[in-house]
């Protein structure tokens, strides 16, 4: 059923927050869930071989919808152009979950403040969507989260090198969601993208932004 929004968007965003607590899954999945999505550039037989084993390492990232008074925006980051891995890429706060983290939750809310300096105690999570496990050998968990501003966010240069909102609105629209194409290993990819302004969403974090929108809107 498709979700009908009000045109007050303080109404439209209680329906919204409303719709995800309702079918967002409220624990986490386990590790050894078979309901998983990968990244496209990953073989159906190295999916096999990593997702549902213990080299599959545990991560977890934060969803945060942000509820301002005229609509939601999404949080999303800009890694630092010195990381190793995916350098340059619009990201979700996130990483690698530690044997101290309470589980994904505590896991996404560490890296959100060490990243970005979210502070914890405006952040409301909802649920959890299906892992989804990337070429890189993670499998991660999203953490969907309203976040509650104003925020004073302080970025770690090492890490992030922007920060930025897109709206939910337009995130959640069909009509913003590209087929994009890149050879990799030899082989041309077909993989989900959304171009929001200046900026270029792909890979595993548009992967989740159009799982979350199946979820929600389908």
């Amino acid at each position: 059923m498709t979700l009908r929004l009000d045109p007050d968007p303080r109404f439209a965003q209680e329906r919204i927050f409303a719709e995800l607590r309702r079918k967002l899954d409220r624990v986490a999945p386990p590790p050894d869930a078979r309901d998983v999505v990968s990244d496209p550039f990953i073989e159906e037989e190295e999916l096999k071989s990593f997702a549902l084993q213990e080299s599959a390492r545990a991560a977890a990232v934060l969803i945060g919808l942000v509820a301002h008074e005229d609509g939601v925006g999404v949080l999303l980051t800009r890694r630092s152009a010195t990381l190793r891995v995916h350098a340059g890429q619009i990201a979700f706060p996130g990483g690698r979950i530690e044997p101290e983290d309470a589980g994904p939750v505590g896991a996404a809310l560490r890296e959100a403040r060490e990243e970005i300096g979210l502070d914890p105690g405006r952040v409301e999570p909802l649920g959890f969507l299906a892992p989804y496990v990337t070429g890189t050998g993670f499998r991660v968990a999203p953490v969907v989260a309203r976040i509650v501003p104003p925020l004073e966010l302080d970025l770690n240069p090492h890490e992030v090198e922007s920060v930025f909102e897109a709206p939910f609105a337009f995130l959640m629209d069909a009509a913003n969601h590209l087929i994009d194409t890149r050879e990799f290993g030899g082989r041309l990819r077909r993989f989900q993208a959304m171009a929001y302004g200046e900026h270029y969403i792909w890979g595993a974090t548009a992967g989740m932004l159009r799982n979350l929108y199946e979820r929600l809107y389908l």
